[in-house]
């Protein structure tokens, strides 16, 4: 038998009054720093992965994971054409990470109604774009249906242009694209979507590529670019370096280079911020970290110093300083257990009525969402149950060394 884990449980379980006088309001203040400690680093982890989650997920569905442009195009949505053969889309899914493959062109102009006007990118996609993302974000109607056969005036516009604009599912509006010369195109509104991605919002109209390429007076196999989807994101930057290493030195028939970047690479500003956000998780659990060490350390001194009168007695019976100190460090990981157990029951119900009801609210104008998000990995809680039972352990070494100080004399005589 373990002794020492028997007198632990004796002193912690009982039900004699007695024999819980360790349960004193410091204790209970103890299981609350754990509980509390633990609680907030469940949420902050949760929100910041759902954060970036959502933003990430966002960029990506208006952009895709990796771009294929003209190397001397420019960073402005007034593209330069590039051409894709047969034997570059081999290239491409020779990666088995690639998941998807579709061309896009994108077309700066101007939606001109009778009482107001609102700049905007028309963005062509083909027949057989993924729409999956839109999909999601619709609030009416339905993604446009387009084909390689005919031209479709149909097109998806942000529910931030409908209102500024006052249009409707359904509507039809004329668009100015200016360059050498004004050009105007009419389309059909199928649906409207919102991401709450303010920024892309207030731009991206969704429509057939084919109006693009008339307006540029492209040739049918030009486009702004292709945009690839992979299967795991984690494998990114692996993927865009791979795909430029094996079409560095691939040219279309036009005689115009590939250039391969990243969503990361495009979009840094927003990339670059998200990646803040990890140090800020960092000072939160280091700041939940010692404001539980600073509990439990208090905790256990108070456990010590109402049991001195046993400590003596122990000593005086014989028994060593090590096993006293395990005593208490048992007695200790009770408190922890307890602290665990309210601080996961807390914060992982937080999680989900907030995952399941939104309710909390934020203002996408700066936030880009309209509601906190959450995501659960619960690998990550895993270790972060498992990291503060081990700190708090380690932190209760240093006071557990008290014992070895104490006179068994003096410690029986002590009130």
């Amino acid at each position: 038998m373990n002794l020492e884990l028997f007198i632990a449980r004796k002193l912690h379980f009982d039900s004699d009054d007695k024999s819980r006088s360790i349960i004193s309001p410091t204790i209970r203040i103890a299981v609350a720093g754990i509980a509390i400690g633990l609680m907030v680093m469940i949420l902050a982890v949760a929100i910041v992965l759902g954060f970036k989650k959502e933003i990430r997920d966002k960029v990506i569905g208006f952009g895709s994971h990796i771009q294929i442009t003209s190397f001397t195009g420019n960073s402005t949505f007034e593209t330069s054409p590039i051409a894709f053969h047969d034997s570059i889309a081999d290239i491409i899914f020779s990666d088995p990470n690639v998941l998807d493959f579709s061309l896009f062109a994108t077309k700066p102009g101007v939606i001109k109604t009778d009482n107001d006007f609102i700049a905007m990118v028309l963005k062509g996609v083909e027949g057989k774009y993924d729409f999956s993302f839109f999909e999601s974000n619709l609030v009416e109607g339905t993604v446009p249906v387009i084909n390689d056969s005919s031209y479709s005036s149909q097109v998806i516009i942000s529910k931030y242009i409908a209102d500024k604009l006052h249009l409707n599912v359904g509507d039809d509006f004329i668009s100015y694209f200016i360059k050498d010369d004004i050009k105007a195109r009419k389309f059909k509104i199928s649906g409207i979507y919102q991401t709450n991605f303010v920024d892309y919002d207030k731009i991206f109209v969704i429509g057939d590529i084919k109006h693009i390429r008339r307006l540029n007076g492209w040739a049918s196999d030009q486009v702004s670019g292709g945009e690839i989807i992979l299967k795991d994101y984690d494998k990114i930057d692996q993927s865009a370096d791979d795909l430029y290493f094996r079409l560095v030195s691939h040219t279309d028939q036009y005689n115009t280079s590939y250039y391969i970047r990243s969503i990361k690479e495009i979009n840094p500003q927003i990339f670059s911020w998200l990646d803040v956000l990890d140090i800020n998780v960092w000072i939160i659990l280091i700041l939940m970290g010692v404001v539980s060490a600073f509990t439990m350390i208090s905790g256990l001194l108070v456990i010590i110093l109402e049991r001195t009168n046993m400590i003596g007695i122990l000593k005086a019976m014989g028994m060593n300083n090590g096993s006293i100190r395990k005593i208490f460090l048992y007695i200790s990981l009770f408190i922890i257990g307890k602290g665990l157990i309210i601080g996961n029951l807390v914060g992982l119900s937080l999680c989900y009525i907030q995952k399941y009801t939104r309710f909390i609210k934020l203002d996408p104008e700066n936030y880009e969402l309209d509601s906190v998000p959450i995501l659960l990995n619960y690998g990550y809680i895993i270790l972060l149950n498992l990291g503060t039972i081990i700190l708090s352990l380690l932190i209760l070494l240093g006071p557990s060394y008290v014992i070895s100080r104490m006179s068994p004399v003096k410690s029986i005589k002590f009130e």
